[in-house]
């Protein structure tokens, strides 16, 4: 089973950047597939962004252009860089880890918050 924790979520202005951090343990992080979703209140869950093994990215639409998703495997770690935030971005931010062939496995989520 992979551990997945999220961190960096927080209250900000709209206009105003966060960078989330998503780090995992329990398997080769290099080989999973790992994507940021969110789910704000009264939604369903929606993909955000997700970064391949090999450094394929792809993005929601509502994102594009003012969302980064990266990783860095030395830390067993993947970013999302979310600039130009919106009261639209308010969610819950969750990451998920999915080694191939193997059930995905999710953290906790991080709170986002932008006031308008």
């Amino acid at each position: 089973q992979v551990q997945v924790v999220e961190s960096g979520g927080g209250l900000v202005q709209a206009g105003g950047s966060l960078r989330l951090s998503c780090t995992t343990s329990g398997n080769i992080f290099s080989i999973n597939t790992m994507g940021w979703y969110r789910q704000a209140s009264g939604k369903r869950r929606e993909l955000v962004a997700l970064i391949t093994s090999g450094g394929t990215t792809n993005y929601a639409d509502s994102v594009k252009g003012r969302f980064t998703i990266s990783r860095d495997n030395a830390k067993n770690t993947v970013y999302l860089q979310m600039n130009s935030l919106t009261s639209e971005d308010t969610a819950v931010y969750y990451c998920e880890a999915h080694p191939p062939g193997r059930p995905s496995s999710w953290g906790q989520g991080t709170q986002v918050t932008v006031s308008s």
